[in-house]
């Protein structure tokens, strides 16, 4: 009997080294001898002029070796490529003027660190302030500060894409349901921030960087051109683990280049560790969007048609591969529901605040807060059931494979039956009852519901749809995504895997060694995966990296590809040595076995070693060896059609959320007092690894719905550069969740599986905003809903309250 090892708990190999502190992170592996150390010196400005830089003073301190400016950038490097053609220009330093706090203005490299910080405070700096814009809707007007004079406005691009005829489903609907929503600027922190260590060869013009990046490998070519070497002298290494990223580790790319260019002015290897305060102040965010969400629907909440206006801040920059978050969730933009007509105009804005990049949920929070709190004001304006009114506008589940309004192609799913069984066993039923006898207790207690879809596996081409028709004739299509994963044989039997992901705690390294092991018969821990990449020697393409769930609908591909292909080298060779045919070839137990006679049996090793001592033995034909590249790149990412209707990624995934939360009268804090989380993520490679995923996007998501929040002044000032200022909730802040699976596998991947662990980051936000919208009868919430702001609101509604009470002639209201 052939053993099944997917779909079953095994333990992470990663535990025991990581657990142990064992683990080998960017600032624990050794670097060259003469390495030296940098400090970057940042603007206390959101927009100023640099009027002068005078580093003598530091420059005269022992152990200083430089002091490098954006005009030594400047004449070394390029400004970095975008998606838009648009004169924002961005270098690895500050050229000419600053345009947020924190924005790096100069590098003092050094002896050691502790040199670098002290000669910072010598590097005296002259600004001449300018006005700044921090509200998008303030930078959008026509006498707002520029950030950037050669564009000409700070909105830099607006797009309009119409699908199917809103304008006749509007005519005909019962009534109309608009609302505003306002999603934060907020990050995530994870536990290690940047590390970059570069060396330069003058002789190659060439440069090595070791760095904590995540990827997407799309900005490779994007940091070779900025050094203005082509990719093959620009060699990034990956060290093997990583404390966490969600996102934010894209973001390390300008450092890169930074100090690939602080090796080449010293001619020594340069090595910089970011500190906390730095990644607060200006490491990267995920964008502040303002939705405008306006929804025709029938008399029954039946929704025939959706308008959005979308309005994203992306910073004072748009950092590769920026507007991502915009445009990755454009073919779900009707979420869960079967919405035939669509009008979406989407708007990128620059203010004087730190450049947004992807962060976990990529895109996804910002639409279904918009979207999963216009479904809620639905069923309010029309007096309906909220639950009702989400069951009456899914998916049937007889629609799949679904071709979304706006061209995804939604893979599979049940999501009625998800519903239902997340409502049973008297879930919903016990959420009715604790906020029944809360109200009668005259204490504020509401239920929420979410749905959102999943996407994972993102298409390459999604951001070539920022472009007109046009434009992407003349540029050439853009689509697909490509996961490349290597096996190795040795010639005693190891086998070794190489994938093309970077690690940052997700268990990749267990999930890679069942795929492998299952194939070859072998137990997990006979599979050795090996977590570096060094794009210099190693498959890779600009889709590989770590993001938007590409792991288990790609990578995890490419590697049951990649195993199969050694599985059937090996039962070729095993089968001419137990002259039987491949056909009845078996592996299992560490053995190659005929099917049909266990006994005619070769140890795994033995087989392996024909392909290398022995190529005589071979099969007429074959060439010696056992290393094997998967290649998966599916066709359903196709790129945008002439009408902008774009499959942006390859599964979709399904979540379903309810909860109660209850409003403290003392202390206006949120309490979630039940919390039921419903997944389909197809089939489940490794449900404990799901699970634990799962938990960290929840964690997050209650993180962003009630605690963080990156706050701007007026004046650009930043607020939040402490964790005293920005409220990272620790676990005795996150409520308990109840997890339920469903698995509906996926028609597109091999092993049915989907994308997963994104999921709850762009529901629980919404979840929760209904529950308390419903608890306080409400119409307009902000995130994340704290005390101060669940104050502001429970004035608000008393004040109207005192205001519709009857008048009595000579008496006080």
């Amino acid at each position: 009997m052939v053993s099944k090892i997917l779909g079953t708990k095994v333990l992470r190999k990663e535990d025991p080294a990581l657990l142990s502190g064992r683990g080998r992170y960017a600032d624990d592996l050794p670097v060259p001898v003469g390495t030296l150390h940098a400090h970057v010196v940042r603007s206390p400005h959101a927009h100023a002029k640099i009027s002068k830089i005078d580093a003598s003073q530091a420059l005269a301190l022992p152990g200083i070796y430089a002091v490098i400016t954006g005009e030594d950038v400047r004449k070394l490097s390029d400004p970095f490529l975008i998606a838009l053609k648009a004169p924002v220009h961005q270098w690895s330093l500050a050229v000419e003027r600053v345009r947020y706090v924190g924005e790096p203005v100069a590098l003092v490299v050094a002896d050691d660190r502790y040199l670098a910080e002290d000669a910072a405070e010598k590097v005296a700096v002259d600004y001449e302030p300018l006005p700044a814009v921090v509200d998008p809707l303030a930078a959008r007007r026509k006498d707002a500060p520029l950030l950037h004079a050669e564009a000409k406005s700070n909105e830099i691009s607006v797009r309009e894409f119409t699908y199917g005829d809103t304008k006749s489903a509007f005519a005909k609907a019962d009534a109309r349901v608009k609302l505003t929503v306002d999603y934060p600027r907020l990050s995530f922190t994870p536990m290690e921030c940047y590390v970059v260590v570069a060396s330069y060869d003058p002789a190659a013009d060439s440069y090595d960087v070791l760095a904590n990046f995540q990827g997407p490998f799309s900005t490779h070519p994007v940091m070779a051109r900025a050094l203005r070497v082509p990719g093959t002298r620009f060699r990034v290494r990956i060290p093997p683990d990583s404390g966490g990223s969600f996102g934010i580790k894209l973001s390390v790319f300008p450092y890169m280049v930074l100090i690939a260019i602080a090796a080449r002015i010293t001619g020594r290897p340069v090595k910089w560790v970011e500190d906390r305060a730095e990644h607060l102040v200006a490491a990267s965010t995920g964008p502040n969007r303002i939705t405008e969400i306006e929804a025709a629907v029938t008399k029954d909440g039946r929704i025939l048609a959706l308008k959005l206006d979308q309005l994203e801040d992306y910073g004072a920059y748009l950092r590769a591969p920026m507007p991502g978050p915009l445009y990755r969730m454009h073919g779900s933009v009707t979420g869960a529901y079967d919405i035939a007509n669509v009008d979406v105009v989407n708007r990128v804005v620059l203010t004087n605040k730190m450049p947004a990049s992807l962060i976990r949920g990529f895109g996804g929070p910002q639409l279904y807060l918009a979207l999963e709190r216009l479904v809620h004001r639905i069923a309010i304006e029309l007096n309906l059931d909220h639950l009702e009114v989400i069951k009456r506008n899914l998916i049937p589940a007889k629609g799949f494979p679904y071709k979304t309004a706006a061209g995804a192609l939604y893979d599979s799913g049940d999501y009625q039956r998800a519903i239902e069984t997340a409502t049973g066993e008297g879930r919903l039923s016990d959420l009715k009852r604790r906020r029944d006898a809360a109200r009668a207790a005259g204490r504020y207690y509401g239920v929420g519901f979410c749905v959102v879809v999943e996407p994972g596996m993102s298409n390459m081409g999604y951001l070539s749809n920022i472009l007109s028709a046009e434009a992407r004739e003349k540029a050439g299509p853009k689509n697909g995504a490509i996961s490349m994963v290597t096996v190795n044989v040795d010639p005693l039997g190891a086998v070794s895997v190489t994938p093309d992901v970077t690690m940052q705690g997700q268990g990749h390294e267990t999930v890679i060694a069942q795929i492998v092991a299952e194939r070859l018969g072998l137990e997990v821990d006979d599979v050795n995966v090996v977590l570096e990449l060094d794009t210099a020697k190693d498959q890779w393409s600009i889709a590989a990296g770590t993001y938007s769930c590409r792991f288990t609908p790609g990578t995890a591909v490419a590697t049951h590809m990649a195993a199969t292909q050694i599985r059937d080298k090996l039962a070729r060779i095993a089968a001419k040595q137990l002259n039987v045919l491949p056909d009845d070839i078996e592996f299992a137990d560490g053995k190659i076995r005929s099917a049909k006679n266990p006994d005619n049996a070769m140890p795994f090793g033995r087989v392996a070693g024909t392909a290398h001592w022995s190529p005589i033995m071979l099969p007429d034909g074959m060439a010696p060896g056992l290393r094997e590249t998967g290649v998966w790149s599916p066709p359903e990412l196709e790129p945008p059609s002439a009408d902008d209707r774009i499959n942006t990624s390859l599964t979709y995934g399904f979540v379903f959320d309810m909860c109660g939360v209850e409003i403290d009268p003392l202390s206006y804090k949120a309490r979630v007092d039940r919390y039921v989380s419903m997944h389909d993520a197809g089939t489940l490679l490794n449900p404990m690894i799901a699970e634990g995923q799962m938990q960290g996007a929840f964690a997050q998501g209650i993180a962003a719905a009630l605690y963080e929040e990156f706050v701007t002044d007026e004046s650009g000032a930043f607020l939040s550069g402490t964790f005293a200022d920005y409220l990272v909730p620790t676990v005795s802040e996150i409520p308990p969740v109840e997890f339920l699976h469903q698995e509906s596998p996926s028609p597109f991947t091999p092993l049915g599986a989907k994308g997963l662990a994104e999921g709850n980051c762009m529901s629980v936000p919404a979840c929760i905003a209904n529950a308390i919208a419903d608890a306080l009868g409400v119409k307009d919430i902000s995130l994340p809903a704290s005390p101060r702001r669940i104050h502001a609101l429970l004035e608000q509604l008393r004040a109207q309250q005192r205001e519709a009470m009857p008048r009595t002639a000579g008496v006080a209201r």
